[in-house]
Order: C-alpha cells, then structure tokens, then sequence
C-alpha cells in the first residue's frame, strides 16, 4: 500500500523548512488504526507480557521518562506521587485494600521485562524532584533523572544502584532562558558520552537546549529555536493559521542526538521538531500534523537501529499514536497505535526509547501510567 502521508518543503527567508501533510481523512483513519505504511517500513508487534509483573505489591503512576542503556536495559522513571488513593490503597491508615502500593521512583528491566533494580526518592545531598520528567543513560551507565515541577530547577546524576553524583541547578532557584547557572523545570537531559557533553531541554519554564560539561557541569552553551538566542515572552496559545514561531513554545519536551551528530528537539505545542548541529546551528525544522492542538504532536523522538538509523518514531500523546518517519525528510511513512486502554493502543503517550535491536518502549501519563513494549518485527 502507498504511503498516506507526503512531506512537503519549502523555503522561507532562508530556512528549509518541512510540513507532513495528511492527504486524506480516511488515509489518517488507516494511519491512526496503524495500517498504513510504505514499503520497507520497520513493522512492530505489542508484547503484552512486558514487564513482568512487579514484586512487593508496587504498582506505576505517571511514566515521566523512559531510557535505554549501553546494554539494552530498559529505565522506567514513574511519579509514585500521581497514584489516587485506591490505587496506593494497601499504604492508607488502615489499609483500603490489599493492593496497591508505589513503586520506586526509578526503574530498571532488562529486555525480557525482569525488574533488576528499583531506586529513587529524597535522599541527603540533592534535591529530589517535585514531578518527576525524563531520564537518560550514558555509555558509562550513569542515570540522569530531571523534574519539571513548579520548583524543580535541577538535573540529578547517579550510579545504576543509585548512589549520588553530581546535581546541575537548584530546587526553587530559576532564572530566565538566558541564565548559564539555572535551569527552568528541565524536561529531558541526554548525555553525548563521546563529547562527554549533557544537553537538556530546558523545558517547562525555559525555552532553550542547553549543554553542560558532563563530567563537572560546567556551563557550555545553549540555544533558543532556529539557534537564535531564546526569549521569555509569551508568544500566547498555537494557531496552526498563525506564522510560525520564530521562538520555541513551552514545553521544549525532548532533544535527542543521532549517530551521525544531529540534534533533534521537541516543540511540542508548535507542532514540529527542530534539527541542530551540536554547536547550535540551526539546519532544518519539520511541522508534523500541524492541525494538532491543545498539548501538541511532537513529544518526544527515537531512531531506528541501524547505522544510518534511517527512520524516525516520533510519540504523539494528543493524537496518541507513535509517527513512522524517514529522518532525512520527515516524510511520513507509516504510524502504529491510537488512542485507547488496549495493549498497543495509548493515553497520552509521553516518552519513548528505542533499544538496539529495534525495540520501541513507551509510557503514558494522565491515567495512562504504564510503559509498553513494542517488538520489531523481522521481514
């Protein structure tokens, strides 16, 4: 079947920039129930089975972030904060009931979903995040986790066990997107280990990437959109009739780099992504499904496993569903999941990774809370 979606370019005051445009109604039905794609297109099956179930009565709240590591385990960051009452109700004085209560904030599974270890919380030396939101895991297996509650202004590192290393800014203590020591309600942070470099997207409150040494976290560098200094304004709710933005809208949700050193960073409620060099400079931008309102349809990025890592999946939590695009073009080629509470189907999914054998892994918030497995399929 051809592909339902077509990238179109165009070039305005010097930009490449690129739009992924539905060519029909019922090419988004087909696209949506993921029946559509092109030729060559990585396929994918939901396993059901993934994780196996938790020990100790632990139950998930909100996925804030999901990571891959060097060995393929797979870090669930959940917020055990967001579970109602019934749902932590063995921890109630007394007990509503014989099940359920949080598990650790930080999660790690290997690729057949057994829990390894489970960690996380307030704890002496750093400022534990109000909301937890994104986790990443560098070649050493150190674990970045961020926060993006109203006072969390810091990015923690840790050993795998958990053991305290190193915090980047401070709880309660923010300043404006131009601010090198402070960050603003950071969304993501990802480490570039052969660079030895921390980038973070700075996020709820802030509206930049900004890049740290990953060793001291000393400030390097940061950017706004198209790689011009940010600015603090509020530009006002998305209008897909609207220009588009010269300035990266709330939140800045995700940035991602890819073997050939490109980075990619989420603006989720402008609908699109934006494509970088490390030191800033601004390359290409793609709108996707730019109809998309209220919380946006670019909230977080992978890549595919090989070398060239030729596709990109982009988690869509307002449409709810994960896009299937070529990376060079942003041309899309195929999508899996809708919304809804079936396995393989989606409530806001929020975060996604991708590990070396193909293998996509998600996680929802809202009252989604859960992270799925979505095995790659072999032609």
């Amino acid at each position: 079947m051809a592909s339902a979606a077509a990238g179109a370019s165009a070039v305005r005051g010097g930009e490449m920039i690129a739009t992924v445009r539905m060519l029909s109604w019922a090419a988004i039905a087909l696209l949506a129930c993921g029946l559509v794609r092109a030729e060559g297109t990585p396929r994918f099956t939901v396993d059901a089975s993934w994780p196996k179930p938790l020990p100790h009565n632990w139950i998930l709240g909100q996925i804030g972030g999901i990571a891959v590591g060097p060995d393929d385990h797979v870090w669930v960051y959940q917020r055990p904060r967001t579970l109602t009452d019934d749902e932590r109700g063995a921890t109630m004085n007394p007990p509503w009931s014989r099940c359920c209560v949080p598990a650790p904030s930080v999660l790690e599974f290997d690729v057949e979903g057994n829990l390894l270890g489970a960690w996380g919380g307030p704890g002496s030396g750093y400022d534990w995040p109000e909301s937890e939101h994104g986790i990443g895991v560098d070649a050493d297996g150190n674990v970045w986790v961020a926060g993006n509650g109203k006072a969390d202004h810091q990015v923690l590192k840790f050993t795998r066990d958990g053991r305290f290393l190193l915090q980047i800014g401070r709880a309660n203590e923010t300043g404006t997107s131009n601010t090198t020591e402070l960050l603003g309600r950071p969304a993501l942070p990802v480490v570039d280990s052969a660079a030895g470099e921390l980038y973070v997207a700075d996020g709820y409150k802030n509206r930049r990437v900004i890049v740290f040494d990953a060793a001291s976290g000393a400030y390097k560098r940061h950017w706004g959109a198209y790689g011009a200094a940010p600015e603090d304004a509020d530009p006002g709710a998305y209008d897909p009739q609207a220009p588009v933005a010269k300035q990266f809208r709330n939140p800045v949700h995700c940035v991602r780099i890819a073997k050939d050193g490109l980075v990619y960073v989420c603006d989720r409620v402008n609908d699109r992504y934006q494509v970088f060099r490390k030191d800033g400079t601004f390359v290409r931008e793609v709108r996707l499904d730019p109809q998309t309102r209220s919380m946006g349809s670019v909230w977080d990025i992978g890549f595919s496993e090989d070398s060239a890592q030729k596709f990109m999946y982009v988690a869509d939590g307002t449409n709810n569903e994960i896009h299937v695009l070529l990376r060079a073009t942003g041309e899309q080629v195929g999508s899996f999941g809708r919304g809804g509470r079936q396995a393989g189907q989606f409530h806001w999914v929020h975060a996604m990774a991708v590990d070396s054998r193909g293998n996509v892994y998600t996680g929802e918030v809202d009252s989604g809370k859960r992270v799925q497995k979505f095995s790659r399929v072999r032609e």
